[in-house]
Protein backbone atom coordinates (compact mmCIF):
# COMPACT_ATOMS: atom_id res chain seq x y z
CA UNK A 1 0.00 0.00 0.00
CA UNK A 2 1.15 3.06 -1.09
CA UNK A 3 2.49 5.94 1.83
CA UNK A 4 0.62 8.41 0.76
CA UNK A 5 -2.98 6.37 0.49
CA UNK A 6 -1.70 4.82 3.78
CA UNK A 7 -1.55 8.53 5.12
CA UNK A 8 -5.34 9.31 3.85
CA UNK A 9 -7.16 6.47 5.17
CA UNK A 10 -5.56 6.97 8.71
CA UNK A 11 -6.76 10.73 7.71
CA UNK A 12 -10.67 9.51 7.05
CA UNK A 13 -10.40 7.00 10.04
CA UNK A 14 -9.12 10.15 12.34
CA UNK A 15 -11.68 12.63 11.22
CA UNK A 16 -14.70 9.79 10.65
CA UNK A 17 -14.01 9.15 14.43
CA UNK A 18 -14.23 12.61 14.76
CA UNK A 19 -17.87 13.22 13.35
CA UNK A 20 -19.34 9.77 15.23
CA UNK A 21 -17.87 11.50 18.92
CA UNK A 22 -20.13 14.88 17.76
CA UNK A 23 -22.74 12.44 16.49
CA UNK A 24 -22.62 11.68 20.65
CA UNK A 25 -23.63 15.21 21.54
CA UNK A 26 -26.86 15.30 19.16
CA UNK A 27 -30.45 15.56 21.49
CA UNK A 28 -31.50 12.10 21.19
CA UNK A 29 -34.63 12.59 18.45
CA UNK A 30 -37.45 10.06 17.90
CA UNK A 31 -37.68 11.62 14.61
CA UNK A 32 -34.14 12.46 13.11
CA UNK A 33 -31.04 10.44 13.08
CA UNK A 34 -28.17 11.80 15.26
CA UNK A 35 -25.41 12.92 12.61
CA UNK A 36 -21.86 14.86 13.20
CA UNK A 37 -19.92 16.27 10.23
CA UNK A 38 -16.43 17.58 10.12
CA UNK A 39 -15.32 19.50 7.14
CA UNK A 40 -11.75 19.48 6.82
CA UNK A 41 -8.98 21.44 4.60
CA UNK A 42 -5.28 20.80 4.47
CA UNK A 43 -5.16 18.47 6.89
CA UNK A 44 -6.89 20.75 9.58
CA UNK A 45 -10.66 20.79 10.91
CA UNK A 46 -12.04 23.73 9.87
CA UNK A 47 -15.74 23.43 10.91
CA UNK A 48 -18.00 21.22 12.39
CA UNK A 49 -21.29 20.04 13.25
CA UNK A 50 -24.01 17.39 14.57
CA UNK A 51 -27.95 17.24 14.28
CA UNK A 52 -29.95 19.51 15.88
CA UNK A 53 -26.85 21.70 17.36
CA UNK A 54 -28.30 24.99 16.38
CA UNK A 55 -32.45 24.00 16.28
CA UNK A 56 -34.04 21.23 16.01
CA UNK A 57 -34.10 21.07 12.36
CA UNK A 58 -30.87 21.50 11.31
CA UNK A 59 -28.31 19.09 9.62
CA UNK A 60 -25.19 17.97 10.65
CA UNK A 61 -23.60 18.95 7.32
CA UNK A 62 -25.80 22.32 7.16
CA UNK A 63 -24.50 23.02 10.57
CA UNK A 64 -20.72 22.87 9.50
CA UNK A 65 -21.57 24.88 6.35
CA UNK A 66 -23.24 27.42 8.02
CA UNK A 67 -19.89 27.86 10.22
CA UNK A 68 -17.67 28.79 7.04
CA UNK A 69 -18.20 31.89 4.07
CA UNK A 70 -20.09 30.52 1.17
CA UNK A 71 -16.88 31.82 -0.55
CA UNK A 72 -14.42 30.32 1.73
CA UNK A 73 -11.47 29.41 -0.80
CA UNK A 74 -10.24 25.92 1.39
CA UNK A 75 -13.65 24.73 0.43
CA UNK A 76 -12.48 23.83 -3.22
CA UNK A 77 -9.93 21.46 -1.93
CA UNK A 78 -12.06 20.23 1.13
CA UNK A 79 -13.36 16.94 2.68
CA UNK A 80 -16.81 16.94 3.91
CA UNK A 81 -16.68 13.38 6.73
CA UNK A 82 -20.48 13.39 7.07
CA UNK A 83 -21.29 10.14 9.74
CA UNK A 84 -24.29 8.97 8.01
CA UNK A 85 -25.22 10.09 3.97
CA UNK A 86 -26.00 13.49 3.55
CA UNK A 87 -29.61 13.98 2.48
CA UNK A 88 -31.10 14.46 -0.77
CA UNK A 89 -34.30 15.59 0.71
CA UNK A 90 -35.68 17.37 3.45
CA UNK A 91 -38.92 16.88 5.26
CA UNK A 92 -38.70 20.62 6.00
CA UNK A 93 -39.16 21.90 2.43
CA UNK A 94 -37.57 25.37 3.16
CA UNK A 95 -34.38 23.80 4.08
CA UNK A 96 -32.07 22.55 1.36
CA UNK A 97 -30.56 18.81 1.21
CA UNK A 98 -27.75 18.78 2.44
CA UNK A 99 -26.22 17.70 -1.16
CA UNK A 100 -27.25 20.34 -2.34
CA UNK A 101 -25.34 22.29 0.28
CA UNK A 102 -22.35 20.15 -0.80
CA UNK A 103 -22.61 20.80 -4.78
CA UNK A 104 -22.99 24.86 -3.73
CA UNK A 105 -20.32 24.63 -1.59
CA UNK A 106 -17.82 22.75 -4.20
CA UNK A 107 -16.64 20.10 -1.64
CA UNK A 108 -14.88 18.21 -4.12
CA UNK A 109 -14.57 15.28 -1.54
CA UNK A 110 -17.08 13.51 1.07
CA UNK A 111 -16.37 10.77 3.49
CA UNK A 112 -19.37 8.69 4.81
CA UNK A 113 -19.70 5.86 7.27
CA UNK A 114 -23.05 4.38 6.55
CA UNK A 115 -26.13 5.08 3.58
CA UNK A 116 -29.41 6.69 4.98
CA UNK A 117 -32.09 3.83 5.54
CA UNK A 118 -35.56 3.78 4.73
CA UNK A 119 -36.49 5.16 8.35
CA UNK A 120 -37.44 8.45 7.28
CA UNK A 121 -37.00 9.07 3.63
CA UNK A 122 -38.02 6.23 1.35
CA UNK A 123 -34.98 6.71 -1.33
CA UNK A 124 -32.70 8.98 -0.22
CA UNK A 125 -29.64 8.67 -3.59
CA UNK A 126 -27.26 11.13 -2.10
CA UNK A 127 -24.25 9.23 -2.95
CA UNK A 128 -25.42 8.93 -6.44
CA UNK A 129 -26.82 12.87 -6.14
CA UNK A 130 -22.79 13.67 -5.33
CA UNK A 131 -21.20 11.15 -7.92
CA UNK A 132 -23.59 12.62 -10.68
CA UNK A 133 -22.01 15.95 -9.99
CA UNK A 134 -18.09 14.58 -9.91
CA UNK A 135 -17.95 14.17 -5.97
CA UNK A 136 -15.73 11.79 -4.95
CA UNK A 137 -17.62 9.93 -2.21
CA UNK A 138 -15.95 7.35 -0.05
CA UNK A 139 -17.59 5.37 2.19
CA UNK A 140 -16.06 3.55 5.82
CA UNK A 141 -18.31 0.40 6.08
CA UNK A 142 -16.19 -0.74 8.86
CA UNK A 143 -17.19 2.58 10.95
CA UNK A 144 -20.90 2.40 10.13
CA UNK A 145 -21.77 0.42 12.89
CA UNK A 146 -20.31 2.98 15.27
CA UNK A 147 -21.84 5.66 13.53
CA UNK A 148 -25.12 4.16 13.57
CA UNK A 149 -24.84 3.09 17.47
CA UNK A 150 -26.40 6.59 18.97
CA UNK A 151 -29.10 5.91 16.47
CA UNK A 152 -30.25 2.43 18.06
CA UNK A 153 -33.25 3.64 19.50
CA UNK A 154 -34.70 3.90 15.61
CA UNK A 155 -35.74 1.99 13.09
CA UNK A 156 -32.93 1.26 11.02
CA UNK A 157 -34.12 -0.89 8.30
Amino acid sequence: MPTEYATQAAADDHFMHRAIDLARQCPPSDTAFSVGAVVVADGAEIATGYSRETDEKVHAEESALNKLPADDPRLATATLYSTLEPCSQRATATRLPCTDRILRARIPRVVIAWREPTTFVVNCVGVEKLRQHGIEVIELPDLADEAMSMNRHLDLS
